[in-house]
């Protein structure tokens, strides 16, 4: 399996939905959380997107400098980037990273935060529109001229001269649990993420996406947006869960439900109704905790035990056909040490090498159509 972990770009500290215990949400903060992911054997790192976070792609860029191995896993949002652009900025990324990007497409949100970046469109219809970016970004992935017209997509004579270094391209992430994007995961995506759920609704999940992916003639990897507190002992663990939210006052708690109510998620919304904001339900089982979600949008469950009872948890989801586990922990930094130390030691962890070939530009792009090869070929 890979694990991942998380560039709290949002903020970050010891108690939910509180100031108390807060850090700055600073370069210098996210430096260091990157470098203990690049030294401890992460197999990378997810940037969040939204208003209420530093830009994924500028932080992440930032980033790279400072590690050496690990890949940032960086959103891109249909609608607010043409897929032609988007496709440069990856493809540049990776050649200077040496193939250490992967793109999360990203579709759902709020609705009102949407409007205010200029996207006006209904659910369903963004997801038609997702599904046509990814038709676009799959043929220049190919190296394909790529001429396409949709509803909301007209790209004439796109093309990419300087490709990416992963083979066979860079891979694309994307979630959604709607009926419309499970489509598109289906027919585009090479690995669908879902939010932490139950096992048994994670599997239901999965064989819909595995059946809709078979019917385009297709496989599609898994993977799983999680939080975790883990303790060497269980209760100090649960002990760790009651004190994540004990700063948060019923008011707050309303105030956060009635804000997630606004998203059209179909994952928004069944993140809320493992709980409904009460916190009598928020223990799922002894080793899954829907508190995070009372407060944060997004994945709101956490793998909650000491190292023995998380690695389990883990492997029951992997038998589902999870390989990849996103993570995080408050307060990130400390959290993923204490993770690395206490549970990678229990895991069947994936090394994998970063590509050793380079794609560099040899001398000029010729009046910004062609590449001249070593001989002085134009390719």
């Amino acid at each position: 399996m890979d694990v991942f972990w998380f560039i709290p770009t949002h903020g970050d500290g010891r108690y939910l939905g509180t100031t108390v215990g807060a850090r700055p949400a600073t370069f210098e903060y996210f430096a260091q959380v990157a470098r203990a992911v690049d030294h401890l054997g992460y197999a990378g790192a997810l940037l969040p997107t939204g208003r209420g976070c530093e830009d994924a792609w500028v932080t992440a860029a930032a980033l790279s400098s400072l590690t050496t191995r690990m890949k940032f896993l960086v959103a891109v949002r249909p609608g607010l980037v043409s897929p032609t652009l988007a496709y440069r900025m990856a493809a540049t990324f990776d050649r200077l990273t040496n193939g250490r990007v992967s793109v999360n497409v990203v579709t759902g949100g709020e609705p009102e935060e949407l409007r205010g970046d200029g996207l006006h469109l209904a659910h369903d219809e963004r997801y038609d529109q997702t599904d046509e970016f990814l038709t676009v970004w799959r043929g220049l992935s190919r190296r394909e001229t790529v001429n396409f017209e949709g509803r909301h997509l007209r790209i004439t004579g796109g093309k990419i001269l300087m490709p990416a270094v992963q083979e066979p391209h860079i891979p694309v992430y994307f979630g959604g649990s709607s009926d419309a994007a499970l489509r598109v995961a289906a027919r585009h995506v090479d690995v669908y993420l879902t939010w932490g759920e139950p096992p048994e609704q994670v599997a239901e999940k999965i064989a819909r996406v595995r059946a809709l992916a078979a019917a385009e003639g297709r496989s599609v990897r898994f993977g799983i947006r999680l939080h975790v507190i883990v303790r060497e002992r269980a209760a100090d663990a649960r002990r760790g869960a009651e004190e994540l939210i004990s700063h948060i006052d019923p008011a707050t708690v309303r105030a956060a439900q009635r804000s997630l109510a606004n998203y059209d998620s179909e994952g928004q919304k069944r993140m809320r109704e493992l709980h409904n904001g009460v916190r009598e339900s928020l223990w799922l089982r002894p080793d899954l905790w829907a508190g995070v979600g009372l407060v944060r949008g997004g994945a709101g469950t956490a793998m909650v035990g000491d190292p023995p009872a998380v690695a389990a948890l883990m492997r029951e989801y992997a038998a589902l056909g999870i390989d990849t586990f996103i993570l995080s922990g408050y307060p990130h930094l400390e959290e993923a040490y204490r993770f690395a130390e206490l549970v990678f030691p229990l895991l069947p962890l994936r090394r994998t090498e970063l590509p050793r070939k380079s794609v560099a530009i040899i001398g000029e792009v010729v009046a910004n159509g062609a590449l001249l090869g070593t001989d002085g070929s134009r390719t």
